[in-house]
């Protein structure tokens, strides 16, 4: 997908250690879905009425749906229906799927150590939209493991995913490098006591 030239170029540098495995978020870190996602969400709300700004949404980047929905409803004064709300905005996501590409500077970094180490992803998003993003890019079968909101009970920045996912791959955090574009993604990561790489967010990668 990437040519050996340009490899190294954007690959983002990894922190110093010897990493046994690599855990990924999804949306905004392997997939480049947050635009699509804004999308989707500003579409989805707007026909309750309600607005939701652009920096308002990066802001809460790794919150839960449910969570996001509530504090819409209370600071809008709106009585959204959560599962109403994430079952439209999910349904305008998987419209815009066709248009999704992988955020080229992790997608570096997955050819370059494919097969040498483990990879696992480590998502707040349910399995089956997590899946369907990788098999639109054609990386579902880079990873080993699949780590989705089905599979835990706390979220980011709580560790448990993180950990989870470490334990069913059997390497020890401290030998696990974590890539993650939210705040709550490398608090938790944190948390675990893994190392981390931050990928940029979109207008930052564009400008670079």
């Amino acid at each position: 997908m990437i040519g050996p030239g340009s490899l190294l170029r954007v690959m983002l540098p990894l922190p110093p250690g010897e990493f046994r495995a690599y855990l990924f978020d999804c949306d905004g870190t392997v997939a480049d879905s947050m635009p699509l996602h804004y999308r989707a969400w500003s579409q989805a709300v707007g026909e309750w009425g309600c607005d939701f700004p652009e920096d308002l949404f990066y802001a809460w980047g790794g919150r839960t749906v449910p969570d996001i929905i509530a504090d819409l409803n209370s600071t809008r004064g709106l009585a959204m229906p959560p599962a109403e709300v994430d079952e439209r905005r999910e349904g305008l996501y998987q419209e815009l799927l066709p248009q999704l590409t992988a955020v080229p500077e992790v997608l570096a970094h997955i050819e370059h150590a494919h097969g040498r180490v483990p990879f696992a992803v480590v998502s707040g998003g349910a399995r089956a939209s997590v899946a369907r993003s990788l098999t639109t890019l054609g990386l579902l079968d880079r990873f080993d493991l699949m780590v989705c909101a089905e599979d835990y009970t706390r979220a980011k920045p709580d560790p448990e995913a993180f950990l989870l996912a470490a334990q069913r791959l059997g390497v020890a955090p401290e030998h696990c490098v974590v890539f993650e574009d939210t705040d709550l993604g490398v608090a938790a990561a944190t948390a675990a006591g893994m190392a981390w790489v931050r990928v940029p967010p979109p207008w930052q990668r564009a400008a670079a």
